[in-house]
């Protein structure tokens, strides 16, 4: 048989990707799909080991207990040591089928999810996605090294995916592609963040804290005007990410914190403990404040007693994309949700080797789709 080479996107370590030749991925069962992405949008998180040297203070922290040992089941015992395939959101294009997988048509496009899930477990029945107890250790996902399984990296030339019936989540008649470049994770997490917990208090007040999720916190401010909030301050440094939740009808005050306190939902998305305890004030009492960054620290203090007495709910963890796709993506073909305003750089698919690691908001690469879709 002869052997088939394709590319794929490493990252190596801080400020340096490069693309690699590999043996192209094929379809190992009969409930396997093979896609070819061809929109790739680059995830908050990834922006962490690219642009700051962050594995080798990981690994000391790690040992030293002051990071929690998570990180390490997660990310490796010397969290993001390169080289690995990088890259977890993309728009794709069906290739080739498994002969079990059904409802699904070669040349489809379709979401990819973050996570791995069989969709039949009980985890993947209650929505836990990003938990399936078929996963092999902490979690499976594509784009986070081989602690998290065979999976590989989205910024490649084709990419395998299991449970493809279940997996794949064709986008709508009608949706650009560019529009849901982030469903597989950043624009998801948004959803998670503010559309249920508005569900429940109709007209409510929104803060969104933005700064270290940088397009999490911009997507929240968005979908939180979109499904109808009375209101939605968004607080930032950057004049660039004010501008863009302006345009997406968010309030912006004039200075970089909660105008006042008292808000129904709030959205942690400074990924920072300080953010975090901000976030928590700033809720109404019965509010739900929902943290969608990183907290490496294994001593994260929160205010307990305040959230006692407020009676606040704290909701934070990785976020169940697949759960939530086909409603989002319904949402998005429905009201024309403009989430490509949140891009603010997107590069040739040929160039992401110094692309990925532009300091930029979001980053979303781009080559032709080989069908009409």
């Amino acid at each position: 048989m002869t052997t088939v080479i394709d590319r794929e996107l490493r990252f190596e370590r801080a400020g340096r990707l490069r693309w690699y030749d590999r043996q192209a991925p094929r379809v190992q069962e009969p409930t396997d799909a093979l896609v070819r992405p061809f929109l790739a949008g680059r995830c908050d998180g990834d922006t962490l080991p690219i642009h700051r040297p962050v594995s080798r203070a990981l690994q000391a922290g790690l040992a030293l207990g002051l990071v929690d040992p998570v990180v390490g089941r997660i990310c490796g015992s010397v969290p993001f040591r390169g080289p690995f395939p990088i890259g977890h959101e993309c728009v794709a294009e069906v290739v080739e089928l498994g002969a079990e997988v059904t409802g699904l048509r070669i040349g489809q496009r379709v979401i990819v999810p973050w996570a791995v899930s069989c969709g039949s477990c009980p985890r993947c029945l209650r929505g836990l996605t990003s938990a399936c107890d078929r996963a092999d250790g902490a979690l499976a996902a594509f784009g986070f090294g081989p602690s998290c399984g065979p999976w590989g990296g989205m910024v490649a030339d084709a990419v395998r995916v299991p449970h493809a019936a279940h997996m794949l989540v064709p986008i709508p008649p009608g949706v650009p592609a560019e529009r849901v470049a982030a469903a597989s994770d950043n624009l998801a997490d948004a959803w998670r963040a503010v559309v249920p917990a508005l569900s429940d208090r109709p007209d409510g007040s929104v803060l969104v804290i933005g700064g270290g999720a940088r397009s999490i916190g911009l997507y929240a401010a968005g979908l939180a005007v979109a499904n109808g909030a009375g209101v939605v301050d968004y607080v930032d440094r950057s004049a660039t990410r004010r501008k863009i939740a302006e345009s997406l009808g968010a309030r912006v005050p004039a200075r970089p914190e909660p105008p006042h306190r008292g808000y129904d939902v709030v959205v942690e998305a400074a990924s920072t403990a300080a953010g975090l305890r901000l976030a928590l004030r700033s809720a109404a009492p019965g509010g739900v404040c929902t943290a969608v960054g990183y907290y490496f620290a294994s001593g994260t203090r929160v205010p307990l007693m305040h959230m006692y007495a407020t009676d606040v709910t704290l909701h934070m963890g990785v976020s169940h994309v697949r759960a939530v796709l086909p409603e989002l993506l319904e949402f998005v073909r429905r009201t024309g949700f403009p989430a490509e305003r949140v891009t603010t750089v997107t590069a040739d698919w040929d160039d992401a080797s110094t692309a990925y690691a532009t300091r930029t908001t979001k980053l979303v690469l781009r080559r032709d789709p080989v069908s009409a879709g």
